[in-house]
């Protein structure tokens, strides 16, 4: 699905805020649990540390941090929330919602309140649906939130998997501004390759079992050589398609912020789209593959260079688990440095 935005008021992002656990993961160290080597790891991702969550915090207590940076950003006091969107593959628990919880904790009783599960798109299905409930009327002011703990679903004797993934959070404040913010949306998935990024058990096609606990069907299963066909392919024909949507080209746009998958998949993605280096922003060599958490990580990291300023034309593309993917074009509204 694909669409330019509806030419009545504009709509953007008027705060935002990131948090990482405080833990530091280096790839020296992961030479240590694993047969793996600090050179391997760099060479094959380009990412040289995770962060990793305390035993004690769940989803919810990484992505308080966020929410307090984003409200305080924009202005807007939690009861004046009216929709939360919770963008992860780790929730608290299946249920109730961490969108609920987060509600509850931070003081926004007349929100509605969910969570979104699209793999590392997350965030992006997430930003989409709080533009079209804006858009539509449903809501006032939105609060998106990404993030994830992949540190509890990875196994970390795989090594082809738990080098590249790290715990993070973000959250954006969207609501109604004069001028700029979103100019279009393009989403999409293929369901067929949901088989090359998965986690089996814990649902109700196969629940978890010694059975399974034993297989290791609790944890991510990744085809990497696959994900990585897909990752390059996918991240460079959204950013077209979306980019050739909103009437621009790729010489427009002042910052690219793609998923953090790792480093190599973006310098792949930036030669084929022809993205100079310095447009790319790039934080997966300090914080590896955060899932929904990623962009507004990145975002942040971008935001403390002082490379978003107001009237910047700002790419986003994810892609993840599903297999999904998602793109959004925006005009930046904030001032830099916030």
């Amino acid at each position: 699905m694909i669409a330019k935005a509806n030419g009545q008021r504009p709509i953007s992002i008027t705060g935002f805020g990131a948090y990482a656990p405080e833990r530091v993961l280096t790839n020296d160290e992961l030479s240590t649990m694993v047969d793996t080597t600090d050179e391997w790891i760099i060479e094959r991702t380009g990412i040289r540390e995770r962060r990793v969550a305390a035993p004690e915090q769940a989803l919810s207590d990484i992505c308080l941090p966020a929410i307090d940076r984003a409200l305080e950003q924009a202005g807007v006091a939690a009861k004046d929330i009216d929709l939360i969107i919770v963008a992860t593959v780790t929730p608290d628990m299946l249920l109730p919602s961490t969108g609920a919880l987060l509600a509850d904790a931070i003081g926004s009783p007349d929100a509605a309140a969910y969570d979104l599960s699209a793999g590392c798109t997350g965030f992006m299905y997430a930003l989409a649906q709080g533009y079209g409930m804006i858009a539509g009327g449903l809501s006032e002011r939105a609060l998106v939130v990404g993030g994830d703990v992949l540190s509890r679903i990875v196994d970390w004797n795989d090594r082809g998997t738990c080098v590249l993934f790290g715990d993070g959070a973000g959250a954006v404040v969207l609501e109604h501004v004069d001028e700029g913010g979103f100019l279009g949306f393009e989403l999409g998935a293929e369901g067929a390759g949901g088989i090359h990024l998965s986690l089996p058990a814990g649902g109700s096609r196969e629940a978890t079992t010694a059975e399974s606990l034993a297989a290791g069907d609790h944890f991510v299963q990744m085809n990497g050589r696959e994900v990585f066909k897909f990752a390059t392919r996918i991240l460079v024909s959204s950013a077209h398609d979306i980019l050739d949507e909103c009437g621009v080209t790729i010489d427009d746009v002042d910052v690219y912020i793609p998923h953090q998958a790792n480093v190599r998949i973006i310098d792949y993605a930036a030669k084929k789209l022809g993205i100079p280096q310095n447009r790319v922003v790039v934080n997966a060599d300090r914080y590896g593959n955060t899932s929904s958490g990623s962009i507004p990580l990145a975002i942040a990291d971008a935001d403390a260079d002082g490379r978003l300023r107001p009237g910047e034309l700002v790419l986003m593309t994810g892609m993840g688990a599903g297999l999904t993917w998602g793109s959004a074009l925006m005009t930046w509204t904030l001032n830099g440095g916030s």
